[in-house]
């Protein structure tokens, strides 16, 4: 009979503390947001009435045929304003950042393809750059790992007499402030600069929502009117994407290795389930023997001493090896 204890009880407990968190969210955005959007509907329906009333030769029905067009034409980047008509959505500095947000996942989805051609090109490129993004800058962040955490880390123990967990809680905190401050205080008070529209918290939002690769696409930059040197700095934003989600991917590793010196990824290290016990000593898969598991990834001498230790994997390595 299978045990029932804690730890077999963690996954479900996680699992409904991820859906009441998701629940959470609808609840408080839905509150926020559906006022705003309200009010932006009657704005729209009496600027519309409004349109109709002071042009009496023209039909609600063409109207609407109209700003359907618009609002498709918008969709692809494409306005009929009068002072961005002159302005391309594919010249080479707006294409390259296209595909950087393509291939990095941001995706924000402001220009996307309009041809069928561009949208089965997007697929294949995606392709293969998704992986080949993920690929390289989880190498930089392996090579700055080495470093900015691990050398550091090993100084202060070994110069400083700290022990690894003092040094890798100070250590977390100071790359954290560092990111917090490099990648987006200091961006989003350039881009609140920049960007005429932003404010600081738009900013702020933007910096987020890119480097987290959410990329809703409701803030875009370099497409207000008159932008100037907007190639230059459509580049520079692909640079500060490019660096900004190494550094994320760095900030990642370097909490978990705190999380795993501080015991917090041994609370999810589930033992082997029984029935996979059982199949292993029958020997229903004796091509592939059972390398030793390890609790949190790190190495032996890393890891954890005292009562908080899963229990040593040499007691039931009789019952795998046979």
């Amino acid at each position: 009979m299978a045990r029932c204890g804690f730890p077999s009880l963690l996954p479900l407990l996680l699992f409904g503390l991820y859906l009441c968190y998701l629940l959470l969210g609808a609840v408080i955005v839905s509150l926020i947001e559906q006022p705003q959007e309200r009010r932006l509907r009657e704005e729209m329906r009496l600027l519309k009435s409004q349109l109709l009333n002071l042009s009496s030769c023209l039909a609600q029905s063409d109207l609407e045929r109209f700003l359907e067009k618009v609002l498709v034409a918008d969709r692809y980047g494409v306005s009929v304003l009068s002072n961005a008509s002159s302005k391309t959505n594919w010249d080479f500095a707006s294409s390259f950042f296209f595909a950087s947000t393509l291939i990095t996942t941001v995706g924000y989805g402001h220009t996307t393809p309009v041809s069928d051609g561009g949208k089965a090109f997007a697929i294949f490129f995606a392709v293969l750059g998704v992986p080949l993004t993920m690929l390289v800058l989880t190498v930089i962040a392996q090579r700055l790992m080495v470093l900015v955490t691990y050398r550091p880390i090993r100084y202060c123990q070994h110069r400083l007499g700290y022990t690894e967990r003092q040094v890798t809680r100070v250590h977390f905190l100071i790359l954290l402030l560092l990111v917090l401050i490099c990648f987006f205080l200091i961006p989003s008070a350039i881009f609140s600069t920049i960007e005429r529209s932003w404010s600081f918290l738009d900013a702020f939002y933007f910096c987020f929502i890119s480097l987290t690769t959410i990329g809703l696409g409701d803030y875009v930059p370099g497409e207000q009117d008159k932008q100037t040197q907007r190639p230059l700095y459509k580049l520079s934003v692909t640079f500060y994407l490019l660096c900004g989600i190494t550094m994320m991917l760095l900030l990642i590793q370097a909490f978990h290795k705190a999380a795993g010196l501080h015991g917090i990824t041994q609370i999810f290290d589930l033992p082997m389930a029984e029935g996979e016990e059982d199949s292993e000593e029958v020997g229903l898969h004796p091509a592939s023997p059972c390398p030793p598991l390890k609790s949190n990834g790190l190495k032996p001498d890393h890891q954890l001493q005292g009562p908080s230790e899963p229990p040593a994997y040499e007691s039931i390595a009789p019952s795998i090896n046979r």
